[in-house]
């Protein structure tokens, strides 16, 4: 069973040398994917997902912040390239969580998110 959420947020930039950018589920999204993903969550209560931006999708985890009481999904470089997207953006993001042992994929699909 594969579960589907969509939903705007902020991309910002983690504030270190590293680069790295995230995006945080709103709270309601990370409360469903909590339960939903219960017998899925793995190390750290990481949960595998595709996610989708502007016609982009790439396999990735999303990682629960305490800080937040939700999930943060981290927007590789060639994600944020490809939607042409930058720290500050409100972006649009499909996540698809999948059950154990379903196929996964993580390429470009049309559309413009």
């Amino acid at each position: 069973m594969t579960s589907l959420y969509s939903f705007r947020a902020e991309l910002w930039r983690y504030p270190d040398e590293s680069g790295w950018h995230f995006l945080t589920l709103p709270v309601e999204v990370a409360d469903d994917l909590r339960e939903e993903a219960a017998v899925f969550r793995r190390g750290f209560g990481s949960v595998k997902v595709t996610a989708e931006i502007s016609g982009y999708s790439w396999q990735t985890s999303v990682f629960p912040d305490s800080k937040s009481s939700s999930y943060l999904l981290p927007v590789k470089k060639a994600a944020r390239d490809a939607a042409g997207i930058s720290d500050g953006d409100d972006v649009a993001v499909r996540l698809a969580m999948h059950g154990e042992g379903e196929a996964h994929t993580g390429e470009q699909t049309s559309g413009t998110g």
